[in-house]
């Protein structure tokens, strides 16, 4: 079988459990052709990103946009029409309105035209925002079946506005990545689609998995590993640090990742004089994320809003308990005071406590929180299984 893989940037740095996804799905046999509506990152760092770069379509380009729309409508204007009006109809008290809809339509058109010169059956969007929408629409035009995979927190922050009823009663099925992303589609779609709606988790690969986890050292150092930013809530864990560090508490964080919220966080950390105390290291491969948690003894990710973070199993997987919040699908991973701690979103105090622990902890305490947290992302998140449960669905879909 063949099929499409569709996400609005791929790859990127932050997108690596869908390459995982994808590798899963070629060892069961599946064919997948990579396509991503804008150029992949500039900026990648792992050679296996670098590598899924050059093997990826990229759909807009505008000289082939307006070439393939122009296509559809000489040679197919019913279709296009049909196109039209759906673009339209998704338009309507949308949250990026009529214009950008029509551009939509003409990324279906190319869309349709790369299907049919690839052969592809069927193609599966990551994130519900503008790739199903994509989807939807090359539906209109072509019958080209479409299904995707829902993540939060973005999806379920504006659902009317993204039309998501509309683009699950297109889709042959809707993948949630946890038992929390599947009951929010439930509130925002006809009951009659919920049999559409399965759990399907992201997943870690033998990188995370493979061998027995590595000893816990003294060393007192956290990680946290994701996109600076405001949501994964950085900022609060630099105050935190900030009043361990008042108290005298030796400690080293490092702050893997990069993003919007760089420039604040660093005046943060140079405001309260950490700067020999938190490091920041930008965008890194797989491997070094790999070695800077293996590195620390604890996984911090104080997030506000979240799916269920990939590098939550991560961390879990290589025997390294974690610090999170009761967000979303968090707390059907981390079990508090079993593989880790968890505290209230946005709760410096709380923050600070569990870092206190964590720091304050055996080797051989935080060993045991790991090594049940490593027991959970084998049953839940291996990624090969996960793109069994994958590859059956594409099969009836298609």
């Amino acid at each position: 079988m063949k099929l499409a893989y569709l996400v609005n940037v791929y790859p990127k740095a932050s997108h690596s459990f869908i390459r995982r996804e994808i590798v899963g799905l070629e060892e069961l046999g599946l064919e997948v052709v990579r396509i991503s509506v804008r150029p992949p990152a500039t900026d990648l760092v792992d050679a296996r990103d670098r590598e899924e770069a050059r093997r990826t379509h990229v759909l807009l380009s505008g000289a082939r946009v307006v070439a393939s729309t122009a296509r559809t409508l000489l040679t197919h204007p019913f279709a296009f029409l049909r196109g039209l009006r759906a673009a339209l109809r998704l338009g309507r008290r949308s949250d990026r309105g009529a214009l950008m809809q029509l551009v939509y339509l003409a990324e279906a058109c190319a869309l349709v035209e790369l299907a049919r010169r690839e052969g592809i059956r069927h193609v599966h969007a990551h994130f519900g925002t503008n790739p199903p929408a994509v989807c939807y629409l090359a539906r209109e035009l072509s019958g080209l079946s479409y299904s995707f995979t829902v993540h939060g927190p973005e999806e379920f922050d504006r659902p009317g506005l993204l039309k998501l009823a509309d683009k699950i009663e297109g889709a042959r099925f809707v993948a949630a990545v946890s038992e929390f992303s599947r009951s929010q589609l439930y509130r925002w779609c006809p009951h009659e689609a919920w049999q559409k709606i399965h759990v399907v988790h992201c997943g870690v690969d033998e990188l995370f998995l493979g061998g027995t986890p590595a000893p816990i050292g003294a060393a007192p150092r956290l990680v946290c590993v994701g996109r600076l930013c405001e949501q994964k809530g950085q900022l609060l864990l630099v105050e935190a640090a900030a009043r361990l560090a008042r108290e005298g508490t030796p400690f080293e964080l490092v702050l893997a990742g990069d993003g919007e919220l760089r420039a604040p966080i660093e005046a943060a950390i140079a405001r309260h004089g950490l700067g020999e105390r938190v490091r920041i290291t930008g965008w890194i491969s797989n491997e070094r994320v790999r070695e800077e948690i293996l590195a620390a003894r604890a996984l911090v990710l104080p997030s506000f809003a979240e799916g269920l973070p990939v590098v939550l199993m991560e961390a879990l997987a290589l025997g390294r308990p974690v610090i999170s919040t009761y967000v979303a699908g968090i707390p059907e991973l981390v079990e508090a005071e079993v593989s880790g701690w968890l505290v209230p979103a946005g709760d410096i105090e709380a923050l600070g406590a569990a870092l206190r622990a964590a720091l304050g902890a055996t080797p051989a305490e935080l060993e045991a929180l790991g090594r049940r947290g490593a027991e959970r992302v084998r049953a839940q998140h291996d990624a090969r299984r996960e793109a069994r449960k994958l590859s059956d669905l594409f099969r009836r879909a298609a």
